[in-house]
């Protein structure tokens, strides 16, 4: 046998042995479910358009787990409610002193972006599996703060969103397939 064989081989038996095993992610729904469809989810905040963009976010988790049904050949449904989104200040650069005498004012170093979805799969009206998730991403100001561009950093929040809705997604149906 070849060297290469035989790593692979003691590599393979390794993983093994570690309670590793490798199953195809859309196995595990509970009750047994297959196909599931994602009506556009509801939003609870004061912020349009977020429940399009977390209702994306989960029919791609939905995609890539190959549970995502087709319009009627759905065995369950995963309702999402968005409940909260905000943003705020995390960190204030220090200013700069040289000598006595301070340079430049203290500026804005980053924001938070946050979310809290709740997630429900539903078979025939019934309540199979629930998960809430929440998190947050950062994300820079840009220049607004020197050339007070408020478009820039909406764009920054719009991009942290995105981001946070792939995150939460992913995560809230990694919640529902394991059910914790």
């Amino acid at each position: 046998m070849s060297r290469m064989r035989v790593v692979g081989w003691v590599l393979l038996l390794s993983a093994a042995g570690c309670g590793y095993r490798f199953t195809p992610r859309g196995t595990g729904l509970p009750g047994g479910v297959r196909s599931v469809c994602a009506p556009v989810f509801s939003n609870n905040t004061a912020e349009p358009g977020l429940e399009l963009l977390f209702t994306r976010s989960m029919r791609q988790e939905l995609v890539r787990a190959g549970v995502l049904g087709g319009t009627g050949a759905c065995e369950a449904t995963l309702e999402g409610v968005v409940l909260g989104v905000g943003s705020m200040p995390t960190a204030i650069a220090e200013p700069v002193f040289q000598g006595n005498t301070q340079s430049a004012p203290p500026q804005l170093a980053s924001y938070r972006a946050s979310a809290t979805v709740l997630l429900q799969l539903k078979r025939d009206g019934q309540v199979v599996a629930t998960a809430e998730v929440s998190g947050t991403e950062d994300f820079l100001p840009g220049t607004a703060s020197v050339s007070g561009d408020v478009l820039e950093v909406e764009a920054n929040r719009q991009s942290a969103l995105h981001r946070l809705a792939e995150t939460l997604m992913r995560e809230g149906y990694d919640r529902l397939a394991s059910s914790w």
